[in-house]
């Protein structure tokens, strides 16, 4: 049996845009459909299943960063917000709600298509891990299943997005060592990242506010040189 397509849900109101990226992704192999506004796009998020959202924030309806917000509290489907608005600000918000990539109009086919393909490569399900690495890793309170990529805080399950879980295992498979910006960027979200350190600095924030509880930090962070999680 042949593999399904990746499918991709364009929120965007621009026919130009809409054509020039399903276009492109249709010669790559990837189904495409289409929503020109918020509340379609909440609607074909449950019934078309996409394996990666690239999301406008300037829609009718629904502003883009609550459309962002409500897209992740229902999937932990890839979503990159592909905007108009490049400032710093925009950039964070929408991390903070949880996009997983960022990217400013107007932009290169080649980037968009380089950055789909690496996050679709880090938020689709992981083998099993290397013969090396433990199955499960347990860190205070915590217990890591690599294989299953689920997460128990003292046997609760704390629900992770893909990006999170893939930024705590670099962390936790590398117990008590600093890890850099550049390193965790290059790591988690791939080549080409090494400079993006607000994203290190969003997730990092997100993670400690799902995995922190009290005073005792889990996550130790060593001024402009980088993080590292608690060691025995």
């Amino acid at each position: 049996m042949a593999e399904a397509a990746t499918r991709a849900l364009v929120v965007e109101d621009d026919p130009n845009i809409v054509d020039l990226i399903r276009s492109n992704l249709a010669v790559r192999g990837f189904d495409t459909v289409v929503s020109a506004d918020g509340l379609r796009a909440l609607r074909l998020l449950e019934t078309e299943s996409p394996d990666i959202v690239l999301l406008d924030l300037m829609l009718p309806e629904i502003d883009g960063f609550e459309l962002c917000r409500q897209i992740r509290e229902r999937s932990s489907v890839a979503i990159i917000v592909v905007s108009a608005r490049g400032g710093e600000r925009d950039k964070v918000s929408a991390l903070n709600v949880g996009a997983d990539d960022y990217m400013t109009k107007p932009f290169s086919i080649e980037e968009l298509l380089a950055r789909i393909n690496a996050t679709l490569r880090r938020t689709r399900p992981a083998g099993l891990p290397a013969e090396s690495a433990p199955a499960v890793i347990s860190v205070a309170d915590l217990e890591i299943d690599l294989a299953r990529q689920q997460v128990t805080r003292a046997g609760v399950p704390v629900h992770l997005t893909p990006t999170e879980f893939a930024l705590l295992r670099e962390l936790a498979t590398n117990r008590g060592k600093l890890l850099s910006h550049a390193h965790l960027l290059r790591r988690v979200w791939g080549h080409g990242y090494e400079t993006e350190t607000e994203y290190v600095r969003v997730y990092i924030r997100r993670l400690r506010a799902k995995l922190e509880s009290g005073s005792t930090p889990l996550i130790v962070t060593q001024p402009r040189a980088g993080y590292r999680i608690l060691a025995d």
